[in-house]
């Protein structure tokens, strides 16, 4: 027989075509709390199992076995409901129950009752190798969003299995694990999913550090509760930063209607990141683009004489400075520091990349002037990966590493700029908003130059943005380098050079 079918169920998250709300592990508790107070007793689980069911099907619909690993809370109960729904479905459907059964919550001990009534095959211990067909897909209901240690015991051994088996893994709420919050693995290994059904609400965890890699494919089911907006611990960016801050133009506009840039960088042997950032944000918008480099080349760019070579003296004044969008320290070296003050003093919006994120690590008096900025309604967006980021806390990658959200607000708040925290799962961060956590790119991006490019772009299109609001166009310049390396092969990396044209191709329409 089908499964029922309410009007809610599950949707796919990535790729990204929308902007979604997320709720940390405290947001995401005081929601379930509130939605199982004005529900009927167990109908909650219900419809959560119901959802796991009925993504299992879509998922492989030709299986016929499922193994699942059920843990001691709800998220165990999750699973024994969506094993009594596949059983009645024709499936084979074997449970694995790790923990007391007595000791069950008031939801998990009825599913596990229902479960037991309908002849589901339940067993306290894990399956032995060679005893039973190979499933067709394995789910995964361990440990949910109560979960704050690594598994051990049994419970690790069945993250063991779950990841070494040939059947692909679909995880209740979160792998097994990973933490919701972070994205880090709570111990020495966590599941590694092929697919994630979040329930009730999407986890930042999921989508930064190392949760893309333990959660595969997410896949969102709200149970038919809204929540509310206030609540959110931070946004998922969508295709919605680009389309506010890169409107369209208007036919009577002109190259001086949308801003200049001046890139600043490119130090002896490091030439190619100033051109790099010039090119890209050349392609992003910006109505004239001029370029300094700190080797004293100033011949113009063969392949974009659009460009406009400056030198230092020229760049460095005033009345340059301030009317254009500056982006600083792209291959600068030790050489940027000296011409970072009057950057700093001058700019009234600034990216600051690379060396010139190192200079400031390295100075406090430079450190001084980039706080300053703010309350001269300076704008500043800082673009570091975890290293440069730690440099500028005094701690350590793996910290950074540890907590990206926290770490890159705290960036942000410390320092009165808007952040970018590179890497899987780039964290957005202003003072005084939620951050934004990109969903876009993959490995393509590690190659030399792709920081340069995301630079450029940025200040390229931070230059005609219309209402000039740092985070958006940082947020979109992010979306946007993402998406454009997830259209080739992923084994192989995207050329920065490439990287320029590539993004002008994945604009959304």
């Amino acid at each position: 027989m089908p499964l029922p079918c309410p009007a809610h169920g599950p949707q796919p998250v990535l790729p990204s075509l929308r902007g979604w709300a997320l709720h940390g592990s405290s947001a995401s508790r005081a929601i379930e709390q509130a939605a199982l107070a004005s529900a009927a007793p167990h109908a909650l689980m219900a419809r959560a199992g119901l959802a796991v069911a009925r993504l299992a099907v879509a998922l492989a619909p030709g299986a016929r076995r499922v193994w699942i690993a059920c843990g001691p809370g709800n998220n165990g109960g999750d699973g024994l409901v969506a094993a009594r729904h596949l059983q009645a479905l024709g499936w084979e459907a074997a449970v694995s129950l790790l923990g007391d059964t007595a000791r069950l919550p008031a939801d998990a001990a009825d599913a596990l009752q229902q479960a037991r009534q309908a002849g589901v095959p339940i067993t306290p211990g894990l399956p032995m190798a060679g005893n039973t067909a190979a499933p067709g897909l394995a789910i995964d209901a361990l440990l949910g969003l109560g979960s704050r240690r690594a598994p051990d015991g049994l419970l690790a051994e069945a993250v063991r299995l779950l990841n070494q088996g040939p059947a692909p893994v679909l995880a209740v709420d979160l792998p097994t694990g990973l933490c919701a919050d972070s994205g880090r693995p709570l111990g020495e290994t966590a599941v590694n999913a092929q697919h994630t059904l979040a329930l009730l609400t999407l986890k930042p965890g999921l989508f930064t550090a190392q949760g893309r890699d333990h959660a595969g494919r997410v896949w969102l089911d709200g149970l038919g509760v809204a929540a509310a907006t206030n609540s959110t611990t931070a946004w998922l960016t969508g295709p919605e930063a680009i389309q506010q801050t890169l409107p369209g133009r208007l036919h009577a506009q002109h190259k001086g209607s949308f801003g200049d840039v001046l890139v600043l960088g490119g130090a002896t042997g490091m030439g190619g990141a100033a051109l790099l950032a010039a090119r890209a944000a050349l392609a992003a918008g910006a109505g004239r683009t001029l370029v300094t480099r700190l080797d004293g080349d100033h011949a113009p760019d063969p392949l974009r004489p659009e460009l406009m070579p400056r030198a230092l003296a020229d760049a460095l004044q005033p009345a340059l400075l301030q009317r254009a969008t500056v982006v600083c320290g792209c291959g600068g070296g030790s050489a940027v520091a000296e011409h970072l003050a009057a950057v700093l003093l001058h700019a009234p919006q600034l990216v600051l990349d690379a060396d010139g994120l190192n200079a400031v690590a390295a100075d406090g008096a430079l450190r001084t002037a980039l706080q300053a900025r703010s309350a001269r309604g300076q704008a500043t967006v800082l673009t570091p990966h975890p290293l440069e980021a730690a440099r500028l806390l005094g701690s350590s990658t793996a910290a950074v590493q540890a907590d990206r959200l926290g770490q890159a607000q705290a960036l942000a708040e410390a320092l009165q700029a808007t952040v970018v925290l590179k890497g899987s799962g780039s964290v957005i961060a202003s003072p005084g908003r939620p951050p934004w956590i990109n969903p876009t790119g993959n490995a393509r991006l590690g190659t030399g130059g792709s920081g340069d490019v995301l630079a450029g772009w940025l200040g390229g299109l931070w230059s005609q943005a219309a209402d000039r609001d740092a985070h958006t166009a940082a947020a979109a310049a992010a979306w946007l380098h993402g998406r454009a390396a997830e259209a080739g092969d992923p084994r192989l990396p995207l050329r920065a050079g490439d990287l320029i044209d590539a993004m002008a191709a994945s604009l959304p329409a």
